[in-house]
């Protein structure tokens, strides 16, 4: 064994051990130091999408946002997302979208995810992960370039009170939840067998992605797996089941087991940029566990079956969220009474009860390698 990969192996052993001993103990983690993030900084696809799909192609209408944010909240959700949570747990702003220009301050961040995107290019959606970046990129581009116009300006330019200041970038918190729709949109137009393969060239881009990232200075990143897909009740809904291949919740086994394979190709990713980037800080976060189990004791949670959904229609008349059409006198998508006891909003997405039973299982540390919260993801 060299002598960096020892030293890399005592230190990840060492934090380790610390926070093991303050779960078991049951000492509060909060009382420990924590990271100061000035900004955060997130790619991804409508998981935590705040605001690009509604800003570019006019999509994510009410009744999407009735139990927070209200009809401007660009979420597929009725209410906060997990990045939400996470950007509450972190004392900062709710993350404007990028593509969103109207009254957006990106002084803390900004959000370069964007409903139906996928990690490779040519899927749902024109903004691909390589894109988000490139998005990013200009973006520290410009904020620098404006910064350093004014720099000897006397009078304070309105624009700096909307705009990360230039030394932020490198101390900010890099996040990512996307893969889910690679694996989607293969399973849509290709076999199962072919999306297993595609898996190493889609992590390769993801590799390629976080590369930029940390070329231009970025050093804490925080990596969401993917979710039970086949948990999805619209994946339910549209596949043919067949005999062991559904499970006790209503799952479609096999692609879960698809889910799987990716994360699990997805860590053994992280591990290799922790291996090609020891400056950096990489926490893997399982996110699959998190939401399988809310899946699997939804009664114990106060929530109704995983399979029900509160908003749309699949079932006599399809019908997406935000939309409503009525059929032989019966109304279909209007939203239910209930969105809290739900698991699922629309089919699709999580509701906003679930995205906080959710988040608050995978940001203290208990599903996250190394097992750290993500306020203390720095050290």
């Amino acid at each position: 064994m060299n002598c960096r990969r020892l030293v890399y192996v005592v230190v990840w052993f060492n934090l380790y051990v610390a926070c093991t001993f303050i779960q078991v103990s049951g000492l509060d983690a909060s009382n420990f130091s924590k990271c100061w993030f000035p900004a955060i900084y997130n790619f991804g696809d409508s998981n935590s999408d705040t605001g690009a799909v509604f800003a570019a192609f006019t999509g994510v209408k009410p009744p999407n946002g009735i139990s927070f944010f209200g009809s401007l909240s660009g979420r597929a959700s009725d209410g906060r997302l997990i990045i939400d949570f996470m950007t509450e747990e972190l004392k900062l702003p709710y993350l404007n979208a990028y593509l969103d220009s109207v009254g957006s301050n990106y002084r803390h961040g900004a959000n370069f995810a964007v409903g139906g995107s996928s990690i490779r290019p040519g899927g749902f959606s024109p903004f691909p992960l390589g894109l988000q970046v490139a998005q990013f990129l200009l973006f520290k581009f410009h904020t620098n370039t404006l910064f350093n116009q004014f720099s000897n300006n006397r009078t304070e330019q309105p624009f700096k009170n909307s705009l990360p200041r230039p030394e932020d970038f490198s101390k900010a918190l890099y996040t990512f939840d996307i893969g889910q729709n690679d694996l989607a949109f293969g399973l849509q137009h290709t076999s199962q067998e072919q999306v297993i393969k595609s898996i190493p060239e889609i992590l390769n881009q993801f590799f390629q992605a976080v590369q930029q990232l940390y070329n231009v200075g970025a050093r804490v990143f925080w990596i969401h797996n993917t979710g039970p897909i086949g948990c999805l009740p619209n994946s339910y809904i549209y596949y043919e089941p067949k005999k062991g291949n559904i499970d006790a919740n209503g799952c479609v086994k096999p692609q879960n087991d698809l889910a799987q394979e990716f994360n699990r190709q997805l860590k053994d990713q992280v591990f290799q940029l922790r291996r090609k980037f020891p400056l950096a800080k990489f926490t893997y976060v399982d996110v699959y566990t998190a939401k399988y189990e809310l899946i699997n004791n939804t009664r114990n949670q106060g929530f109704v079956s995983p399979l029900e959904f509160c908003c749309g229609s699949y079932y006599g008349y399809h019908i997406n969220c935000g939309k409503t059409a009525i059929i032989n006198g019966t109304v279909y998508g209007n939203p239910c009474k209930n969105p809290s006891q739900h698991v699922s909003w629309d089919g699709i997405h999580y509701s906003q009860a679930a995205n906080q039973w959710v988040a608050k299982k995978i940001l203290y540390g208990s599903l996250s390698d190394p097992p750290v919260p993500i306020g203390q993801t720095c050290f």
